[in-house]
Parts: C-alpha cells; sequence; structure tokens
C-alpha cells in the first residue's frame, strides 16, 4: 500500500475531486463586446429568437427598440389595443373592480372590516385598535363559554383586526 502525496501539510493534491468541469459563458452579442451576455433582447416583435447583450449593450439596444418597427398607424394602434387589454387581464374582472361604484375589492375588504368593529371610513389606527379591544374582551368564548354564536362572532372581529391592521 502506497501513500497518496496528497496527505499532510502544505496538501499537494487538491480536497476531494480537483476534476474541474468547463462552464460555458454565453458572450454578448454585440460586434467587437468581450462581456458575458446574460441580459436577454427579443430579436424582433413576437419572436421567440433572443439576442443575449451585457447590460451596457442591453441598455444600448433597449434605448432605440421600436415594436411597432414595420407596422402602419392603424396596426400600431390596433396591436397596442390588444397590448392593453392583455396587460389588463384580471384587472378588469367584475372580482377586482365594481364597475358600478368604481371601488376596489381592497376598499369594499376595508369597509367591510370596519363595518364589523363597528367604525366608519375616517378611523384611525388608534380607534381600531381600542374598538378591537372592547369587542374581543365581550365576545371571547372565554368569557362566552358554550355560546357558538360569540365564538364565530370573535373569529370574525379577529379578521377584521388582522386586514385592518396592515
Amino acid at each position: 500500500m502506497t501513500r497518496s502525496k496528497s496527505w499532510g501539510f502544505p496538501r499537494w493534491g487538491g480536497y476531494g475531486n480537483t476534476r474541474r468541469e468547463t462552464v460555458s459563458v454565453r458572450m454578448c452579442d454585440w460586434h467587437g463586446c468581450d462581456e458575458p451576455g446574460d441580459c436577454p433582447a427579443p430579436k424582433f416583435r413576437d419572436s421567440p429568437e433572443r439576442f443575449w447583450f451585457c447590460q451596457e449593450h442591453a441598455g444600448a439596444y433597449n434605448r432605440n427598440w421600436n415594436y411597432f418597427k414595420g407596422l402602419t398607424q392603424e396596426e400600431a394602434e390596433r396591436v397596442q389595443r390588444e397590448e392593453m387589454k392583455r396587460a389588463r387581464g384580471y384587472q378588469d374582472s367584475g372580482a377586482w373592480r365594481d364597475t358600478s361604484s368604481g371601488v376596489t375589492k381592497e376598499e369594499r375588504e376595508r369597509d367591510a372590516a370596519l363595518e364589523v368593529l363597528g367604525l366608519d371610513g375616517t378611523a384611525d389606527q388608534a380607534e381600531i385598535k381600542a374598538a378591537f379591544r372592547d369587542m374581543a374582551k365581550k365576545h371571547h368564548p372565554d368569557a362566552n363559554q358554550g355560546d357558538a354564536k360569540a365564538a364565530e362572532r370573535f373569529k370574525s372581529i379577529m379578521a377584521a383586526y388582522e386586514l385592518l391592521r396592515e
């Protein structure tokens, strides 16, 4: 049995597997640049093909990028309308905005939580906290043992306070 050369100090060999795998680095597609290209940029509108630039050249490319290049004014406006419809997505759904009143879902939830605590829309954090404490003491399950309605009321008070506290 022979000893390896990697025993003792200094350690002449490496620790463990010393072979290193080569790492492929994508280079910037900008002519003459030798930096790594880690910023993708589309070659043209709706194309899956990408240029890969360094950060500096990606910025230069994006400053001159025209999404509507090659389209007439009417075609560009049509494409822009379609993109805006697609970008809005869920915000135009009825669950997000009540179109009759212009109130968002968050505003409706806040109003409902204030109503649970018996407050109006002008309540500040100190009033919210005071109302929560009073109602929590009144409807706490320990204070109302065996009362299922009080337990449900306490849960709704806790949920309302959690929402308003954020």
